[in-house]
C-alpha cells in the first residue's frame, strides 16, 4: 500500500482527543507565530503585488485576506496569506527536515476553517497538527542521512502541494478515497526549487503560496470525484521515485504515524532569516557580549561552515556579503554575523530594502573570509557555523553553537512568542493584538474560530 493511503487514513480518523496536551501547546504556538509573521510580511515586495492581483480578481467571498476586510475564494486567500507569511523567512521550520511545515498548513487550516463555517478550536488544531506531522514526514523520508538542501528541491513547496491536498481534503469531511485522489492531484503539480536562491529571486517567497493554492484546488476537485494517481508518494513514478530517485526512508514516512507527531520537533525563529543562520548569529552574539568586542576592533572574521552550508548560505560570496536584494540577505550567514556585531541583535529592519545598503555591515563584510569544514556536519541536527574573530591587537576568540535559540533544546516559550507576535503585528495596534494572542492561547476553548478573522485586519 502507497504510504499516501496511510497518510489518507490517519487524517480522516484521528482526531482531537487522540492528540497529546503537548502537541495541542505546541500547535497553539505555531498558530500565532504564522499569524504574527504574515502580519509582518504583509507590505513585502510580492506579498503586496500578489494580493493586489487577488484583491483585482475579487470572486466569491468565502475567506478572508489577512491585513483586509475582503474575502475572496478560499484558495486564493490562503494564497496571499502563505506568501505573506513566508516573505520575511521568519516563519517556523523542522531543522532536520530543513522544511516550513507551517507557512503551507496553517493558512490553509485557516482559509479552510472560515469557508467551512463553524469551525472549532479543536478542530483546527487537529487539523495543524495533522498536516504538519505529514508534511515534515515527507520532508525526513528524503534522502536519509544525507542534506536534501544539495538535490535543489525547495521542499517547502515541492511537498506543501500534497500535505496541503491531503489536509484541506481532512477539513472538507472527504472519505479515504477523496483524500487519496485530493494527494495525488497535489502531486500532479509538485514544484519547487532552489535556483531561486541562488539568484536572490522574489519567487523564493511565492513557492508556498502556490503549494497552498494548488493543494486547496485539488482537495476541492477531490470533492466533486476527480481522480488522482494512488501511488503518488510510492508509485513506479510516484514523488520518491521520480524526485528523489528512490533515495528515500520509507520507515521514516509511517513509523508511529497517528502516534507520535513530528510538529514536537518544529522549530519557532528568533531571527527574522533563514534558519541555518541562526547558530552564526548566535555565536556571533555571544563573542561579541562575552568578549566585549567592539565592531572598529575586528581585524578579520572567518566563517567556517560545510559544504551544504556554504552553497545556500555563503555562495556566490559577493552577493552574500553585499545583498542585492533582501532575498540575499535573508539566506546570507556573512550578513546575519555583520548584524549582529554591528547592531547587537537581529530584527526586522535589519533585512529591509534600506537596511541591505548599510555601508557599516558592509564594512564589517569586508573583513570576512569563508571556509570549508564538514567537520560540522551533524547528520541528525542542524549544522552549526565556527565564527572566528581576529582583533587589531592580535587576539582570537572563537564560538561554535550547538543549540541556538528556537532549537528543541533551547525552545521558544509562549512569552517569547507572543513578544515576537507584538513585533510583527504593531499594525494591529495593542487591542487587537492582545486578543489575538488572548485567543489562540486558548482556542482549543472556542466554539467557532470565525470569531478570530476579524481582528487580524487593518486595512491600510
Amino acid at each position: 500500500m502507497d504510504a499516501g493511503s496511510l497518510f489518507a487514513k490517519n487524517l480522516k480518523n484521528v482526531q482531537f482527543d487522540d492528540l497529546p496536551r503537548k502537541v495541542v501547546d505546541e500547535t497553539k504556538k505555531q498558530i500565532l507565530d504564522i499569524l504574527g509573521v504574515a502580519i509582518g510580511g504583509y507590505s513585502q515586495r510580492g506579498a503586496k503585488e500578489l494580493r493586489e492581483l487577488i484583491l483585482d480578481w475579487g470572486g466569491k467571498e468565502e475567506s478572508s485576506v489577512i491585513g483586509t476586510s475582503v474575502k475572496v475564494p478560499a484558495p486564493n486567500a490562503a494564497h496571499a496569506n502563505a506568501t505573506m507569511a513566508h516573505c520575511l523567512d521568519y516563519d517556523d521550520v523542522h531543522e532536520k527536515a530543513v522544511m516550513h511545515s507551517g507557512v503551507v498548513i496553517i493558512p490553509t487550516c485557516l482559509a479552510m476553517a472560515e469557508y467551512m463555517g463553524g469551525f472549532s478550536g479543536k478542530d483546527l488544531i487537529s487539523a495543524v497538527a495533522l498536516g504538519v506531522d505529514m508534511m515534515c514526514r515527507l520532508a525526513l523520508a528524503t534522502t536519509p542521512g544525507k542534506s536534501p538542501v544539495e538535490l535543489g528541491w525547495h521542499l517547502t513547496t515541492l511537498f506543501g502541494f500534497l500535505g496541503v491536498a491531503g489536509t484541506a481534503a481532512r477539513i472538507l469531511g472527504l472519505d479515504e478515497e477523496g483524500i487519496v485522489n485530493a494527494i495525488g492531484i497535489g502531486y500532479h503539480q509538485s514544484c519547487g526549487n532552489g535556483q531561486t536562491v541562488k539568484d536572490g529571486a522574489l519567487t523564493k517567497r511565492l513557492g508556498p503560496g502556490f503549494a497552498v493554492k494548488g493543494g486547496i484546488t485539488s482537495a476541492l476537485l477531490a470533492e466533486k470525484g476527480i481522480t488522482g494517481a494512488h501511488n503518488a508518494l510510492e508509485g513506479q513514478w510516484g514523488l520518491y521515485n521520480l524526485y528523489m530517485r528512490g533515495d528515500y526512508g520509507p520507515n521514516i514516512l509511517i513509523e508511529d504515524l497517528g502516534r507520535r507527531f513530528e510538529g514536537m520537533n518544529v522549530a519557532i525563529k528568533p531571527y527574522p532569516c533563514c534558519r541555518g543562520i541562526h547558530p552564526a548569529i548566535d555565536a556571533a552574539l555571544a563573542l561579541k557580549n562575552e568578549h566585549g568586542i567592539k565592531k572598529e576592533d575586528i581585524k578579520e572574521i572567518v566563517i567556517y561552515v560545510t559544504e551544504a552550508h556554504y552553497s545556500l548560505l555563503c555562495s556566490p560570496e559577493d552577493a552574500k556579503c553585499n545583498p542585492r536584494n533582501p532575498v540575499d540577505a535573508q539566506f546570507s550567514i556573512p550578513w546575519g554575523v555583520a548584524t549582529a556585531i554591528a547592531n547587537n541583535e537581529v530584527t526586522l529592519d535589519d533585512y529591509t530594502e534600506t537596511a541591505i545598503k548599510s555601508d557599516t555591515i558592509k564594512e564589517i563584510t569586508k573583513k570576512m573570509r569563508i571556509e570549508i569544514d564538514n567537520g560540522l556536519r551533524r547528520p541528525d541536527k542542524m549544522e552549526p557555523t565556527r565564527i572566528e574573530i581576529t582583533t587589531s591587537e592580535g587576539r582570537n576568540y572563537s564560538k561554535v553553537v550547538e543549540h541556538p535559540l528556537g532549537s528543541l533544546e533551547r525552545p521558544m516559550t509562549l512569552e517569547d512568542c507572543s513578544r515576537k507576535f507584538r513585533d510583527c503585528a504593531k499594525r494591529l495596534g495593542d487591542e487587537k493584538t492582545n486578543r489575538v494572542i488572548e485567543m489562540v492561547g486558548r482556542l482549543d476553548e472556542l466554539s467557532d474560530v470565525g470569531e478570530l478573522f476579524p481582528l487580524l485586519s487593518f486595512d491600510e
